[in-house]
């Protein structure tokens, strides 16, 4: 490949109008609050948790962190309690599940439309100029990573803005080599690791790579040792949280991914397995940003092999980081009989954004040649990894079962949503990547051009019509994906077939199925509920009622049946 994203020669600053800054605050505002709009618009009749346990997990986390009742929620997986912790105070606010989940919808709606002036400033970074970097910050906030899990209760919605000002403040610690952005890093760092398994990966990788600059003499000690400090103490207060959490709502132990995770990079079986997964993991990042997130990578590597570059330790932070996301949760994730065991886009939709910020970086400002053999090798990328997924997996992505909530993206791709359709997909991705292409190759044919360099902060910056050809293109399956997602009537109303429950303690049998379970411990909101064992002896004293199964029988003397419902009886004795 010929000259990169960031093997450009550097200027001298030139002098910036005063009106600048204002003008440039008030668009980076318009601009998020447009965002903000979008998402709330999107999830408005979004008004409890569908994506369980998952969503229950974190929100009965931010419950009891609050100070209200938890809840017994052994054998599932430990949601951890980073993410609780920003939910927590909104709990303060109401005691209605309804009324939180929504506030909690509006709360990530606020952080994912935040990730718009992130990409500007990561844009910024890459040495686009201010409009260019505006124009493309505000289409790629429209990715489907950040739209998707935007209105959920769930750490994916907050996580690629986290990783977008992780990335920012990294990089600006070793070019500028300042305390501040060490610090800002720093403390990304050990908030993530308390948030979730992939913030675990993201705080080895930041430790890591900070070590490393101080022994290359990349970054000055004094801003290295406080980067490493405030990671320390972030992430030992995420520790201590999670350790207090997980004996408060998992008295029974949770699920062990952990050690699942082990056994599997322990045995050739479970390598292969684990490999495939994340092979399968990467030609979803690829396919679901519309081959943009393959240009990104394979542009991080061209950095990573030369010498001299100001951002070869940013490409090796965000490729470490990717490849270990994919490879540890593809380990780490049971056997559930799922299409999305091998294929699946969540975990990595954390980097979506920055690896689709860094293609279209990459594409805009090189040379035509380059610009065309990145995208081949985008869709080469997309070619192998997916096909290695296929191969491991077989015929197990047509047997297994297929939820859609796990391929929202590919399900756009190929129109098809009720099975899984990888080659449909896949075609789909290398369409759009070439209309991508094609649109940041205008300027080379004199279509449009309106290229001015512009020397500011030392940075020789390329500001051109062809930005706005190259964010249109973008822009219309970005635009079709969120009106795709949109909902398209309010949901009906009606009976969701769970007990109605009002007051008083509350009992539940161990036998009663998990997806019944899980919802009456967020929607009981004034006491804990309790786990019994009606066959095995008398219920406890102060229960006023008990929710069953059926095959529990008739209740026993003092308490009378009354409501029935699938797969559940509900007794009372108050």
């Amino acid at each position: 490949m010929q000259t990169s994203v960031i093997d450009r020669p550097v200027a001298g600053p030139a002098p910036v109008s005063r009106s600048r800054p204002a003008r440039l605050l008030w668009s980076l505002a318009g601009g998020w609050l447009a965002h903000l709009l979008l998402r709330l618009w999107l999830f408005r009749y979004h008004a409890g948790p569908v994506a369980n346990p998952d969503e229950i997990g974190y929100l009965l986390a931010a419950r009891w962190l609050a100070g209200g009742p938890g809840g017994d929620y052994s054998g599932s997986t430990f949601y951890q309690g980073g993410y609780p912790l920003l939910l927590a105070p909104l709990s303060w606010l109401s005691t209605d599940p309804a009324t939180v989940y929504r506030l909690v919808s509006g709360l990530g709606a606020v952080v994912s439309a935040s990730a718009f002036p992130l990409a500007y400033l990561v844009l910024r970074r890459l040495a686009l100029g201010r409009r260019a970097a505006l124009t493309l910050a505000f289409v790629a906030g429209l990715a489907p990573s950040l739209l998707v899990f935007s209105g959920l209760a769930l750490v994916d919605a907050v996580l690629p803005t986290l990783v977008l000002g992780w990335l920012v403040a990294l990089h600006d610690l070793v070019t500028r080599r300042s305390v501040v952005p060490g610090v800002v890093a720093g403390a990304l760092s050990g908030l993530a690791l308390a948030m979730h398994m992939r913030g675990a990966i993201l705080f080895g990788v930041f430790v890591v790579c900070v070590l490393s600059v101080l022994a290359w003499r990349r970054a000055p000690r004094r801003a290295g040792l406080w980067a490493l400090g405030a990671a320390a103490a972030a992430g030992g207060a995420g520790m201590l949280v999670n350790a207090r959490l997980k004996a408060a709502l998992y008295p029974g132990g949770a699920k062990d991914l952990s050690g699942l995770a082990l056994e599997r990079m322990t045995s050739l079986e479970g390598q292969a397995r684990s490999l495939a997964g994340a092979a399968g993991q990467i030609w979803y990042l690829v396919t679901a940003t519309w081959g943009m997130a393959g240009v990104g990578i394979v542009a991080a590597l061209v950095v990573l092999v030369r010498r001299g570059s100001p951002y070869r330790v940013a490409a090796g932070v965000a490729l470490a980081l990717t490849l270990g996301i994919a490879y540890a949760s593809s380990a780490a994730l049971p056997d559930e009989h799922r299409v999305g065991n091998y294929a699946y886009g969540r975990y990595l939709a954390c980097v979506a954004v920055a690896w689709t910020l860094v293609g279209l970086a990459a594409l805009l400002r090189s040379r035509r040649r380059a610009a065309l053999a990145g995208a081949s090798a985008a869709a080469g990328l997309l070619a192998l990894s997916g096909g290695l997924a296929a191969w491991y997996a077989g015929d197990r992505l047509t047997r297994y079962h297929y939820i859609a909530f796990d391929f929202p993206e590919t399900a756009f791709l190929s129109g098809v949503r009720d099975r899984f359709d990888p080659v449909g997909a896949s075609l789909a991705a290398l369409v759009l990547l070439a209309a991508i292409t094609a649109a940041a190759l205008v300027r080379t044919k004199g279509l449009i051009r309106e290229k001015e360099q512009v020397r500011e902060k030392g940075v020789t910056h390329t500001r051109t019509a062809g930005a706005l050809v190259l964010a249109f293109a973008l822009a219309v399956p970005n635009v079709a994906f969120a009106a795709d997602l949109a909902p398209k009537s309010a949901p009906a109303a009606g009976n969701d077939g769970l007990p109605r429950l009002t007051h008083g303690r509350v009992g539940l049998d161990t036998r009663v199925k998990w997806n019944i379970w899980v919802h009456l411990i967020h929607r009981v909101h004034w006491t804990a509920v309790e786990r019994v064992r009606p066959a095995e002896g008398p219920l406890p004293e102060g229960l006023c009622t008990v929710v069953a199964a059926p095959e529990a029988g008739a209740p026993p003397a003092g308490w009378k049946v009354t409501a029935r419902g699938q797969g559940w009886v509900t007794w009372t004795a108050c």
